[in-house]
């Protein structure tokens, strides 16, 4: 009961997670494309209010027209005014309960891999937590220190990227690949969260609080809220790629099993950022405010073409002579070696079970993707099923699953 029930969280909880993910991006994405796209406006009752910037657009059969202040318009706010929080913090609170219910739940299982690193899953559990409040502290002492200064954007960038780095190396050495790949990716945004609701929100709520206050305040004392917010919703953005990369790589098991996966996912992310750079300075080049940014991109599918070839399969060796098929009898001491864990007579992960001829006949196909296609199982290779094991599989499965 507790396994099914936890499959059942496992499930609503990811579905929470990817609407309300949708949710925050889209609007993230939305007031990117405005921020490049608003224009001064020509109309003297629009510049007397204050407004920045404005822009017409259609969607849904309907025209909206939308006006940018810097810090707030003259007179007061005459209707409803929205905030964009709880989609930050709801994808992060789902986030991380479904780290809890699958990672954390189950460390000795999904973090702990012991060829890569033999220590105790509570070990594994704290630690995978550290890395998700450490990178907060760093990338935030980081931006306050060097943020505001000359150059200050390129020198977050870089060393940002030398960070990320050094946590993807890390984890790769610590937590089993897809563990390792996830944790880095959480770790990105916990911070991205972490910058709406210690620096973002905070901020604004000043700003309205002195504007609906009827008191005279300092425009400019004021506008440090509204810069070092933009500051942190821009590096936002720039983070969305890369954390969607590592979310979608535990699918794909060549990523994170690669001898060298820390490099493959951090050049992933670096690709990400690049692109996402290509999406964000197209509008203001189309408007001609800054330069033509298609060498972002090339670098960025420069970077994703290396990666194919870098990692391509070596030519198989030829095979050693073994028998053209593999019956049930040959297959079933590595069922029970490495598959009774999770799928025998005491537990029944994802109500599955494979200890009867009957179950894995019906299951042979199912069996045949997870651990010969995909190679997603066992979960981590926690069992440590062999190359040999597999090929055994896929020898049974090519004869027909008899």
């Amino acid at each position: 009961m507790e396994t099914y029930l936890l499959d059942w969280a496992n499930l609503l909880l990811r579905w929470l997670h990817v609407i309300v993910a949708i949710a925050w991006i889209g609007s993230s994405f939305y007031f990117v494309f405005l921020d490049s796209n608003l224009e001064p406006p020509k109309a003297d009752d629009l510049k007397q209010k204050g407004v920045d910037g404005a822009i017409w657009s259609v969607h849904g059969g309907g025209f909206y027209n939308a006006h940018k202040y810097m810090v707030a318009p003259q007179g007061r706010i005459d209707s409803k005014l929205h905030w964009f929080y709880w989609e930050s913090y709801w994808t992060w609170i789902s986030g991380f309960s479904l780290f809890v219910v699958l990672y954390l739940w189950n460390a000795s299982i999904f973090l702990v891999d012991k060829q890569v690193f033999d220590w105790s899953p509570t070990a594994a559990g704290v630690t995978a937590v550290l890395f998700l409040v450490g990178f907060w502290l760093i990338y935030d002492t980081i931006c306050r220190v060097f943020g505001f200064r000359n150059n200050g954007d390129r020198i977050v960038g870089a060393m940002l990227l030398v960070v990320v780095a050094v946590a993807a190396w890390l984890a790769c050495h610590l937590f089993a690949g897809r563990a390792a790949f996830l944790i880095v990716g959480a770790m990105i945004a916990t911070t991205m969260s972490a910058n709406v609701f210690f620096w973002i929100i905070p901020g604004q709520r000043k700003v309205v609080a002195a504007m609906t206050s009827g008191k005279p305040y300092d425009p400019v004392e004021f506008a440090i809220y509204g810069k070092r917010g933009k500051q942190r919703s821009v590096h936002n953005t720039y983070f969305t790629l890369p954390v969607i990369i590592a979310m979608l790589s535990n699918h794909y098991s060549f990523i994170y099993s690669h001898p060298q996966r820390w490099l493959v996912l951090a050049l992933l992310m670096l690709a990400g950022a690049l692109i996402r750079q290509f999406f964000v300075a197209r509008h203001a080049w189309h408007l001609g405010k800054a330069g033509n940014p298609w060498p972002f991109a090339a670098v960025g599918v420069v970077v994703l073409i290396a990666l194919i070839a870098w990692m391509r399969p070596a030519p198989e060796a030829p095979a050693a002579a073994a028998p053209a098929t593999v019956d049930y009898a040959q297959l079933k001491p590595i069922l029970e070696q490495r598959c009774y864990i999770c799928h025998g007579e005491a537990v029944q992960q994802k109500g599955l079970r494979f200890d009867s001829e009957d179950h894995v006949k019906a299951n042979a196909q199912l069996i045949y993707q997870q651990v010969v296609v995909q190679k997603l199982m066992p979960l981590g290779n926690a069992t440590q099923m062999t190359d040999a094991e597999r090929a055994m599989v896929k020898r049974w499965f090519d004869g027909g699953a008899k």
